[in-house]
């Protein structure tokens, strides 16, 4: 066998291929990954996707990153290319049937109103005298009956209005036994009937994989997973060691799937299951979600921890472009006190309990920063922050780039994490818990387990319950009573230096090294 391109250090590293199942902005994990390993000399490409338009590209420090266009004709339910029988065996088939049978009916009526008022209004103009009284008997006859037809097919198009909702939520008891059925078919393979949009995935990214002869695969979560597992199976197949790490960011039997249906956590839980031995190494969040992982996919060896944690923090001076001012955008002065929650926004995550606790906190003002300001959900708090008289003391400001983010949020009074209690939450410290701590911030968290307990040895925060307003507010109200008692922890030594990305590149970049150094070791002794 050929001896891989692959040295100690310097460009020829090896090439690696990250793949992620987003458009890369507002990833800061995935960013850093790719921008740091690059700087440590591995010749990175990062694979992304756009789901409507056409894809882009553009240089992240030194790796390259792509954008894929995602299509996605195979996310199509059954019930949207197939005649629900047993939901609704009376409603149309998908297509266009439904529409013009509709259509056609509307037609009919019209003309036989028409015909009716031409023998009343030009009784000569519509034919013989013979004709008319044919033409009056029939109509008397097809009034009433398109009056039926018409109403049997709005009742078949209700129907299959109602098949097509009931086909594409998959809540029902049918598509839990479609569910089984398959799972005890197929078991690991049963995600090909029941997410067989993951293929659409494969169908992107496939050869833009194989076209690269990566030395490496970094798959990130569980999408990424199986794309990144066939293509390193269709390399070794043609001889070329490649090797495969699978970074796992949360524990998918624990997510709260955007699509709440009978099939999503099986299907994609099947998926990675299947997957999971082709990984060389695993990668997670967290000690807990890694101890998670290797009794569920039974891995021989411990996944290698990589938290979330930010960049270094910048010091004055040494910026290359002015960090925005937060109480600026938020048009409040310096004095007035500041609560902050940043990060992706979500009923889950306690939004709705910091609003809540806006009308108990007299004179607080709450910044939310979010990748998407205008999102529906967010607009939902605003106006319920109106309802509560409390509107103009809510701020929505946009994300900033990952490298300004410590710098941006410092200048607010507390960070707030009131998150719910969801199987996720209790395992893992998430990014904003370390970028809250280096904008040496006091904490709010909600009591969830992992990060309540670091919060409590620490002592960089108040812990208050999980949806309960009464007990945010106290917590709020503590830590801006005593700011000092709390901020105090981040002057013990070393405890922020681990919590910085550039601690945790070393450990990925030790990772790469170890597994392509056992790929240059075997092509030497080959």
């Amino acid at each position: 066998m050929e001896a891989q391109d692959v040295s100690d250090d310097g460009p020829g590293r090896g090439r690696v291929v990250m793949l992620v199942d987003n458009k890369v902005d507002g990833d800061s994990r995935v960013q850093k990954a790719a921008e740091s390993m690059a700087a440590a000399g591995w010749d990175v490409t990062l694979l992304g996707l756009v789901r409507s338009g056409s894809g882009r590209s553009w240089k992240l420090g030194d790796a390259q990153v792509r954008l894929l266009p995602l299509k996605t004709p195979l996310a199509k339910r059954h019930a949207e290319r197939h005649r629900s029988l047993l939901r609704r065996p009376l409603a149309y088939p998908p297509g266009p049937l439904g529409a013009y049978r509709r259509q056609w009916v509307k037609a009919w009526r019209a003309d036989v109103m028409t015909r009716r008022a031409a023998l009343k209004v030009a009784p000569h103009s519509v034919g013989s005298p013979l004709f008319r009284k044919s033409e009056k008997v029939r109509l008397v006859v097809a009034g009433p009956v398109s009056r039926i037809v018409q109403s049997w097919v709005a009742f078949r198009s209700g129907q299959t209005a109602e098949a097509q909702r009931a086909g594409r939520a998959l809540r029902g008891p049918l598509d839990r036994a479609f569910t089984a059925f398959w799972k005890a078919v197929k078991g690991k393979r049963a995600w090909r009937r029941l997410e067989p949009v993951l293929w659409d995935y494969e169908l992107t990214y496939g050869k833009e994989i194989d076209a690269l002869k990566p030395d490496l695969i970094h798959a990130n979560d569980f999408r990424m997973l199986g794309v990144g597992a066939r293509a390193a199976i269709r390399a070794r197949a043609k001889g070329r060691q490649v090797k495969l790490v699978w970074d796992a960011h949360e524990f998918l039997p624990g997510v709260r799937p955007w699509e709440d249906n009978a099939h999503w956590i099986p299907g994609n839980t099947a998926h990675e299951s299947e997957y999971a031995p082709f990984a060389d190494a695993v990668v997670t969040v967290s000690e807990g979600l890694g101890d998670l992982l290797r009794e569920r996919h039974g891995l021989t060896e411990r996944p290698t921890v990589v938290l979330n944690a930010p960049d270094r923090p910048v010091e004055p001076g040494e910026e290359t472009e002015p960090v925005p001012d937060l109480r600026e955008l938020c048009g409040i002065g310096p004095d007035v006190p500041l609560a902050v929650y940043s990060g992706s926004p979500g009923p889950q995550r306690g939004l709705g309990d910091m609003v809540e606790a806006l009308p108990a906190l007299d004179g607080v003002h709450m910044a939310l920063v979010v990748p998407r300001p205008a999102a529906a959900y967010i607009k939902g708090l605003q106006a319920r922050a109106e309802e509560l008289g409390a509107g103009d003391r809510l701020h929505v400001v946009p994300y900033v780039p990952h490298w300004q983010v410590v710098r941006f949020l410092s200048a607010a009074n507390v960070g707030c994490i009131p998150i719910h209690h969801w199987p996720n939450h209790e395992i893992a410290l998430i990014t904003k818990f370390f970028e809250y701590s280096h904008a040496r911030l006091p904490l709010v968290v909600s009591d969830v387990k992992t990060m309540s307990e670091v919060v409590r040895s620490t002592g960089q925060g108040e812990i208050c319950v999980a949806e309960d307003v009464p007990d945010l507010v106290r917590a709020i109200k503590q830590v801006l009573a005593e700011p000092d008692r709390y901020t105090a922890a981040y002057d013990k030594p070393e405890m922020l230096d681990t919590w910085t990305w550039e601690a945790q590149a070393e450990v990925l970049d030790g990772l790469y090294t170890r597994l392509l150094s056992d790929v240059k070791k075997a092509g030497t002794r080959g």
